[in-house]
């Protein structure tokens, strides 16, 4: 047997097939559980992370129009090739160091439904990490009740990052319709 493997395998055939018998593989046997890519980048002192399939791009910290009596966590709104996109702090509860601005801006997209149009947001982000992919038993459901704008935890490289729910996100820093 160990001979029929060891041409099967100089042959370039699959080590399955051997002599028009099927061997069991236990690779073949074992179920892989789906996975999604985030990507992790930091605000403040706090990981945050995004889905891709919500996160657009990320560009380098834009010229940014403040907006008068605006709330503290909108930043103001920036131009994306011809797109106003309103750029939020989600970490300005911590204060930021005067004049030390973030570097990267996550440019995310929510999808409308029947009551909502689609958005664009900007997150003001410090950092960008990297992205990851994680199956669901890295996400953890539980996020610290004093961030309502997250709906659970993600586990990579021995740390934790919270999950952004676009969709509380809005809701918890309704930002104005431009």
């Amino acid at each position: 047997m160990a001979d029929r493997q060891d041409e099967a395998r100089h042959a370039g055939l699959p080590l399955e097939l051997i002599g028009g018998e099927l061997l069991e593989n236990e690779m073949f046997s074992e179920e892989r559980l789906p996975e999604r890519q985030y990507c992790v980048f930091r605000a403040g002192r706090e990981r945050f992370c995004l889905s891709v399939l919500e996160v657009e791009e990320v560009v380098d910290w834009p010229m940014v129009t403040r907006i008068p009596l605006a709330p503290a966590f909108l930043m103001g709104v920036f131009n994306l090739r011809g797109t106003i996109v309103p750029l939020i702090d989600i970490a300005f509860t911590e204060g930021r160091r005067q004049g030390l601005l973030p570097k990267h801006v996550v440019v995310a997209a929510l999808k409308g439904d029947v009551q909502r149009e689609d958005l664009r947001i900007g997150i003001a982000s410090d950092e960008v990490i990297g992205t990851y992919s994680a199956t669901e038993e890295a996400l953890l459901d539980q996020a610290p009740a004093d961030v309502p704008h997250c709906r659970g935890l993600l586990r990579h490289d021995d740390r934790l990052a919270l999950v952004v729910d676009l969709r509380r996100l809005t809701d918890v820093f309704p930002v104005p319709v431009i």
